[in-house]
């Protein structure tokens, strides 16, 4: 598969997950292709980033301390406001079919299971924030 040329388009992710090296894998992978990455440890540090500025997209891990991924999930697509609309891609390493059924009920836009590839990460962010793949 030939390699995409970074997008350079702007658009802003939200990388939500409390392991240290997982934000810095998924925020290198994602500046190198274009993207504006932006991190959050749990749901609660999410939410509180939601109120600051917009996102074209969210990743979400789902076991996560003080605020898991789908609570965080269940709670911002509650909201009112354009943020309980951003697409959301989950991440994690339960490979269930009930933990993806989980996830998509809870608001979830995409479900991928860790450890995840360079190209799938790029690609879906891609796909998810409408721009060339």
């Amino acid at each position: 598969m030939a390699e995409a040329e970074p997008i350079r388009s702007g658009r802003r992710v939200l990388v939500i997950d409390d392991a240290s090296l997982v934000r810095l894998y998924y925020r290198q992978l994602l500046e190198d292709d274009g993207f504006v990455v932006e991190e959050a440890l749990n749901g609660l540090e999410a939410l509180e980033a939601l109120l600051v500025g917009p996102f074209d997209l969210l990743i979400v891990d789902v076991n996560m301390p003080r605020m898991d991924g789908l609570t965080f999930l269940r709670t911002l697509r509650r909201l009112t406001s354009a943020a309980a609309a951003i697409p959301a891609l989950v991440t994690s390493t339960e490979a269930a079919a009930q933990d993806r059924e989980a996830a998509r009920a809870a608001g979830a836009n995409f479900y991928l299971v860790k450890p995840l590839e360079p190209e799938v990460l790029t690609l879906h962010a891609r796909l998810m924030c409408g721009v060339p793949a």
